[in-house]
């Protein structure tokens, strides 16, 4: 009998855009979910790479489970989830003004207003105690999210100083602020433990009864489709390799069902056997994705990404 989440009828949905979202995957994704799930079979879910998280509002709103685990290791993001989590009406007070400031704003002014956001945001990088939910946390998220809805083409990037360097979006009415997204969040979020970690530390909660969703930065399947940092350290080749020895490991060394996203390299170079190498044991699944291969826009079309899982 399929076990579906009846507590509470919570609708949300991401609440920014992220490099690699899993939103348009979703159906793709759910039809290669472990049946474990819809049996009741799982109490923990665990999302080491968490970004925007559409994974985790998909498994959260549908199914009953018991612990939740997820992390990220930049640090902005987890504070702005840790944000809504616990000071929600405090956050929506903060986006509104924000809101009404730059949607009262001639159009000129816009992009005057938007550089000294992303000003003060830079500057008070090294001001935000994370761990302890400063009075600069709100603020500090209220910025993210307003970034996030005005800069150009939506994304989170950082230069290797770790700022904000992504220009001007100039859209004429952007969704600065989603009350009703970020309460309901707020309410997802409740009993979930969020983490400031990088990946290898879910080993350490990751027991039978688990369900492992990895959606780490994507290899780059073409010299010019590699995503400038959404963090200040580039997830490497090594890093991949250490990964699939982590996600090797945690299948051998218990009976969680692991599942892991990437890029398709056969959608460029059909000699690199990089997946077949280090995850040849696995079911290595091809769903397709609208995505662009290179920096040209024109270039933006449909190819296969690969979902591996242990089961």
């Amino acid at each position: 009998m399929q076990k579906i989440n009846t507590k509470h009828k919570i609708v949300a949905k991401p609440f920014l855009k992220w490099a690699g979202g899993k939103s348009q995957l979703l159906p793709s994704l759910a039809d290669l979910l472990p049946a474990d799930l819809t049996r009741g079979n799982i109490n923990k879910y665990i999302e080491p790479f968490l970004g925007g998280g559409a994974m985790f509002f998909y498994i959260a709103q549908k199914f009953d489970i018991n612990e939740i685990y997820l992390s990220d290791i930049n640090k902005e993001l987890i504070n702005a989830y840790r944000t809504i989590q616990k000071e929600p009406l405090n956050l929506i007070d903060k986006l509104k003004q924000m809101n009404n400031t730059y949607q009262s704003a001639f159009p000129e002014r816009r992009k005057y207003y938007f550089l000294k956001i992303r000003s003060m945001f830079n500057k008070l990088k090294n001001s935000s105690d994370y761990a302890n939910n400063s009075r600069y946390n709100v603020e500090r998220t209220a910025q993210l999210i307003f970034l996030n809805k005005t800069c150009y083409n939506g994304l989170f990037r950082v230069n290797s100083k770790g700022e904000f360097n992504v220009p001007f979006g100039n859209y004429k009415n952007p969704k600065i602020l989603d009350e009703e997204n970020i309460l309901n969040i707020s309410k997802l979020l409740k009993n979930v433990i969020l983490l400031n970690n990088s990946y290898e530390k879910c080993e350490e909660v990751v027991s039978d009864k688990s369900f492992v969703y990895f959606d780490p930065p994507y290899r780059p399947i073409s010299k010019t489709s590699a995503f400038t940092s959404y963090s200040k350290n580039d997830f490497t080749e090594n890093d991949h390799e250490e990964l699939a020895q982590l996600f090797r490991r945690l299948n051998s060394d218990t009976n969680a069902k692991l599942m892991l996203s990437n890029s398709d390299p056969s959608n460029t170079n059909t000699s690199d056997i990089f997946y077949s190498e280090h995850y040849g044991e696995f079911n290595l699944n091809k769903v397709f994705a609208r995505r662009s291969i290179s920096c040209n826009s024109d270039n933006r079309g449909m190819i296969t990404e690969l979902v591996i899982t242990n089961y």
